[in-house]
Parts: structure tokens; sequence; C-alpha cells
């Protein structure tokens, strides 16, 4: 076995499971709880070896049936060639509350990762780290459920107030709230609207910032959460079409 072949064969595992104990069936205010416990375990400081494959996880909703898609893409890192994509569909069980939407989508989307064959080195999501009112967006809750390094490229502002960036791709300006940097408005294409980087867990904020620049192919969202993005979108039609077809 060759040393490329070894490192791809390093990464088969078993299905990914969580490194918490963790109760879904929660109320709102005992979720609040858990956010304000698990933020302390958050880790802001980079925590990883070798980056090989990088994941970009993203959702799509059916609101008539409140059913959710997940889904999930792994490329090799630098080619941003795709490895594996593996979705997931589960009824959501937790009420729509601002602020507590991981505890909302986080089910489908460990249901998603559990079917992966390739371990992902770090993961792109679509949604919050740090810069979210307790702490612990949906980015930071699954990389500590995972134990592994995650990312929130988030394409709008949850918390704080950042200046605008340069306009040259690159630019960066900070993400404050309250004081305390959570995260940056980052330049991805010239001239185009910045979006907002925040640590997840396991990796700082400076290299959050590079791991997402190197997963830039020319448009404003990195290419493992565009995909993604695309990919549950698709999934979704796919359900409602077939929905519309039982009932025609």
């Amino acid at each position: 076995m060759q040393a490329g072949e070894l490192a791809l064969f390093s990464h088969y595992q078993h299905p990914m499971q969580t490194k918490l104990r963790v109760r879904w069936n929660v109320t709102p205010r005992e979720a609040v709880r858990q956010q304000q416990i698990w933020r302390e375990r958050v880790e802001t400081q980079d925590h990883y070896g070798s980056l090989q494959y990088v994941a970009g996880v993203d959702m799509a909703f059916a609101p008539e049936t409140n059913i959710a898609f997940a889904g999930l893409i792994v490329y090799r890192l630098p080619e941003l060639e795709e490895v594996e994509r593996r979705m997931a569909r589960r009824p959501l069980r937790f009420p729509y509350v601002p602020g507590l939407l991981s505890f909302r989508e986080s089910p489908v989307l460990l249901a998603a990762l559990a079917r992966l064959r390739t371990s992902p080195d770090v993961i792109l999501i679509d949604g919050q780290g740090l810069a979210h009112p307790r702490r612990l967006g949906i980015a930071s809750h699954l990389g500590l459920l995972l134990d592994l390094p995650t990312i929130g490229c988030a394409k709008s502002i949850l918390v704080g107030d950042a200046a605008e960036p340069g306009v040259l791709a690159g630019s960066r300006t900070p993400l404050i709230d309250k004081g305390e940097e959570v995260g940056v408005a980052l330049r991805t294409r010239d001239q185009v609207r910045p979006i907002y980087v925040s640590v997840g867990h396991r990796v700082s904020l400076d290299s959050a910032v590079r791991i997402v620049n190197q997963c830039l192919d020319g448009f404003r969202i990195p290419k493992p959460t565009r995909e993604a993005d695309h990919w549950v979108r698709d999934l979704r039609r796919v359900y409602q079409a077939g929905r519309n077809r039982q009932r025609a």
C-alpha cells in the first residue's frame, strides 16, 4: 500500500459518534442552561493535525411537513475535489426558537454525519460558532458533540457589529459583540458582500479565516457549504415534487 493510500485508509473509520451525552427532548429553558454550561468547553485555539479533508454541511426544510434535510459533502484539500456526500431526512422535534437552532437541527446533521466513511479533519457549517448570544452557535455545538474542529460560515450577522471590510477579496474586519471579538467579516470576492466567519471548536479565528480562504473557488460562499446548500435544496425539491404527485 502506497503512502497516499495509507493516508486515505486512515480516514475510513467507524460511523461518527457523539462524544458528549446529550438529551434532545428538552425544553427551551433547559437548552439555554445546557448552552451556558457547554460554552465553557469550547476550544478557541488550534487543536488539529494536518488538514486533508474538509466537509461542508447545510440544511433545508419542508415547512408543510416539518421535515428537515441535512446534506454534507467531503472534499480533499487543497484541490477541493469531492470525495463523498451523505444526507439524512428527519422530522424536526424541537420548536423554532432563535438562539436555539442547534437543538432543532443538530440531530438531523448528526444522522448524516453518522453515514460518512471519510472522517473530515474540519467541518464548515452554514451558521454561527462563537458569534452567538451565548457563544454556542451550531458550529460550536456540533464541534463539541463530535470533538472535531469546526468553523461557522454565516451569510449574515446574528450578534455584534462589524465595519465594512475593504473592497478586495481577503479584506476583513472584526465582528464585535459586547466588547468581545466573536468573529470577522470576510470579503471573499472583490466588491461582493462579506461573509461572517467565527470559531466553532478547536480552531483559532486566524486559522478559521485561513481555512475558509482555502475553500474559496471564485464565489462568495466557500465551495463546501455552497455545494451542500445546493444539494439539500435539490433534495427538498425532489421530496416536494413526490408529495405533489401523490396528491394529484
